[in-house]
């Protein structure tokens, strides 16, 4: 399941800064020292001002009320006019000759805005006030039937845990009466957003994101293309598979005969994690996984001996391990007494040591493995605290989404056996069911995470319109995944909206990219630490030879292009979707072999 986080191009852009600007010069007479005396005034300034505005979204996201919504919008339109303004003023430095560093810093700042506010000081507050409300509107959403109101935990866990086609419907309809209130509001956002970028020297917001990636933005969607031509027959193989297995079970009444899964019956209110459909779609001779949210109550683990286990592996790489103050300041479980945004998130209130985590911690094997990717953010977080304040995020966005789940990847039996959690490692008979339940979560993952932004980059450009939102939204869907709506949805609707990324302005492509870095990392780290075997069965816990390679990663931060990141971690300079292949190998021969003789595709 996709572990979502704070992201830092969000947090870039919530960064406050003093409102005072310097002299402005015509083009030809800036200096090189007048660069300088503008990137000091920069960092000083994120530095001084970080804490505050990370604060305010602290209190807003973990009490939503009227007040703390009101006191979100102030911040986010104090500090969106103010990263604006810093863009706009290293524009007047794009033709002097500066360092590869002083170039790189200058970019960042034009770069690192997730929505750029236009220059008027009414519509900047009007996009601050639409961007707080869509946030406060998905994390206090509910279902609500006469006096019976439900959340989306108690609906996700409605939709992972039913097998009756009418109660998944509701529960999945349900969720999605939250968003049309969004429409509007979403719309305006696009508008705004829009100028702002433009303002800047974009085409539009979307050009604005896919310019962050240390390539030319127009090279960057084929980039995705092939990174996904590399995954697509395994996701194929899998979705064929699935489907025929759910068919066999719900009939072609519901199914249909389209060749496309409808979206309730995955066990995941987005579809985008399979997981609760194993039991349905497993190898019959897989033998039984290991049962870790049964083994984590046998042995009393609540949501802090969670959290402790997984900093121990960090700390088993070589890295310190958290500060004090993370255990007394972080959220680890659901308040009964108010709304949160319950979304897992690492967060970075100082940008030095006030590292925190905010999630509603259930005891199960998902979280466990969640928890382990949000202190992945965490740890890179404090590692690269030395640098730049501009270089303090990931090599690239996918970068730190990648990190915590390459540690996931070693969370095998062998990992629960170093842990105390089993006495002696399964023999490989159980391997083909354990690939399936990770291919569930994870290659059924890949298309969603590319469509999202796909989705958002066409409304931007307005290649999809607003009265196409719906439409475009199950296209995009229908398409990449070979997932339909399961019942008629008009533009009456908001579906997109239902996702927290969409309200929430938190660029997607990064997951996606994460999915395929993560397994090119697994593969390359399980080398240096000298590991023999099938890719699936390796851990890297408590290797300090791996250990050290991803600690001089994450030291790294954003100083260099993440070229040359990939280059220390993977001993190339490309992304290579080849090891997601080597990782599902036997499943993959075992899917093509059960679906010969189905019909596949959509």
């Amino acid at each position: 399941m996709l572990r979502n986080v704070i992201t830092l191009c969000l947090i870039m852009s919530l960064m406050a800064c003093q409102n005072n600007t310097m002299n402005k010069k015509a083009a030809d007479q800036v200096t090189v020292e007048d660069a300088q005396a503008f990137l000091d005034k920069v960092e000083q300034t994120y530095l001084d001002e970080w804490e505050y505005a990370s604060r305010v979204a602290w209190v807003q996201a973990n009490f939503i009320t009227e007040d703390t919504v009101w006191l979100g919008a102030k911040s986010i339109e104090k500090t969106g006019a103010l990263s604006v303004k810093f863009a706009n003023e290293a524009k007047q430095f794009d033709d002097l000759e500066l360092s590869d560093d002083m170039r790189r810093r200058m970019n960042i700042i034009k770069g690192s805005l997730t929505l750029a506010a236009p220059d008027d000081v009414d519509k900047n507050a009007e996009l601050a006030q639409i961007m707080a409300n869509l946030e406060a509107m998905y994390g206090a959403g509910k279902y609500c039937v006469e006096d019976k109101c439900q959340s989306l935990g108690q609906l996700s866990q409605t939709i992972a845990q039913s097998r009756d086609h009418e109660t998944l419907l509701e529960a999945w309809q349900g969720w999605r009466t939250v968003s049309p209130a969004m429409r509007d509001k979403y719309q305006r956002m696009v508008e705004l957003a829009n100028e702002g970028a433009q303002a800047l020297g974009y085409q539009d917001t979307g050009a604005m994101w896919r310019a962050g990636y240390d390539m030319p933005a127009s090279e960057f969607p084929q980039e995705l293309d092939r990174l996904w031509t590399q995954v697509k027959p395994l996701y194929d193989s899998l979705q064929c598979h699935v489907r025929t297995k759910l068919t066999d079970h719900y009939g072609e009444e519901i199914m249909g005969d389209d060749g496309m899964i409808p979206a309730h019956l995955m066990g995941n209110m987005w579809a985008q994690d399979w997981t609760g459909v194993y039991d349905l779609v497993k190898p019959e001779d897989a033998g039984s996984t290991i049962d870790v949210t049964a083994l984590l109550a046998e042995n009393d683990y609540d949501a802090k001996k969670m959290t402790k286990t997984a900093e121990g592996f960090f700390t088993s790489l070589g890295l310190p391990p958290l500060p004090e103050t993370f255990w007394s300041r972080s959220l680890f479980t659901k308040p009964q007494d108010r709304d949160v945004v319950c979304h897992a998130s690492a967060w970075n209130i100082d940008n030095v040591d006030d590292i925190r985590m905010k999630m509603c911690i259930k005891e199960d094997y998902e979280d466990f493995v969640t928890i382990h990717h949000e202190l992945g953010h965490n740890f890179y977080q404090r590692a690269y605290n030395d640098k730049s304040i501009l270089y303090r995020t990931g090599a690239n966005d996918g970068f730190h989404e990648a990190i915590g789940d390459t540690v996931a990847l070693s969370i095998t039996p062998s990992y629960f056996k170093e842990i105390g959690l089993i006495d002696e490692v399964p023999a490989s008979s159980n391997d083909l069911g354990m690939l399936m339940k990770k291919a569930l979560e994870k290659i059924a993952f890949v298309p969603f995470g590319l469509l999202v932004d796909q989705w958002r980059w066409k409304v931007f450009n307005g290649e999809i319109s607003p009265e196409e939102y719906n439409a475009g939204w199950w296209a995009l869907r229908n398409k990449y995944q070979g997932i339909k709506a399961p019942v008629a949805r008009t533009e009456a609707d908001f579906d997109p909206g239902a996702k927290y990324h969409i309200p929430g302005n938190t660029p997607y492509t990064r997951y996606f990219l994460a999915h395929i870095l993560q397994f090119q990392f697994h593969r390359e780290l399980c080398e240096t630490a000298g590991f023999e075997g099938d890719l699936h069965r390796c851990s890297i816990y408590n290797n300090q030879a791996a250990g050290e390679k991803l600690i001089e990663v994450l030291e790294m931060g954003a100083e260099k292009p993440w070229q040359d990141a990939m280059e220390v971690i993977a001993n190339s300079r490309e992304m290579d979707a080849t090891a997601v292949v080597d990782y599902f190998a036997p499943l993959k021969s075992w899917l093509d072999e059960q679906n010969q003789g189905r019909e596949c595709g959509w």
